[in-house]
């Protein structure tokens, strides 16, 4: 049976600088602070609270191996660990924009994450079972993901 999706949510996580660790034997360590930010869909709405990361991996073909790991904060009050991990990668001048701040259209390059979840709360029990995709926008401050459950 072929996999179906339903809108989760949309994500506007803001991020800080990029602080580079420096060459290791996969590629280039970096790491992103995300500082906080919003989510919005259906089922769920908040705030993305201060303290998350994206450690990140340049390898050397060029890809950009993420592993963003934050905790969301509905409405209502409960947390939700986020761990999300993926690829970005596209032609060397389009990461070079993307590197230096510029605004680059997301159909130019490839941005996607497999999102999981972990909480206690009792009425989201279901998203400790659940497994999201998400397609990602990078801009200078934020990243933008539109993530999709997978049924």
């Amino acid at each position: 049976m072929p996999p179906q999706f339903e809108f989760l949510m949309r994500i506007a996580a803001d991020v800080g600088e990029v602080v580079t660790m420096g060459g290791g034997p996969l590629g280039e360590r970096r790491v992103v602070s995300i500082d906080g930010g919003t989510f919005e869909g259906p089922q769920l709405a908040g705030r993305i609270e201060p303290g998350g990361a994206d450690w990140q991996i340049v390898r050397a073909d060029g890809v950009l191996d993420i592993d963003a790991r934050y905790v969301l904060r509905t409405a209502a009050g409960a947390a939700i660990r986020v761990v999300s991990q993926g690829y970005r990668y596209g032609p060397p001048e389009v990461l070079a924009s993307l590197a230096s701040g510029e605004a680059v259209a997301p159909e130019r390059y490839f941005f996607r994450t497999v999102m999981r979840f972990e909480t206690g709360a009792p009425d989201l029990l279901w998203l400790n079972r659940s497994i999201a995709v998400a397609s990602a926008e990078r801009k200078a401050r934020q990243v933008l993901l539109e993530s999709w459950r997978l049924r």
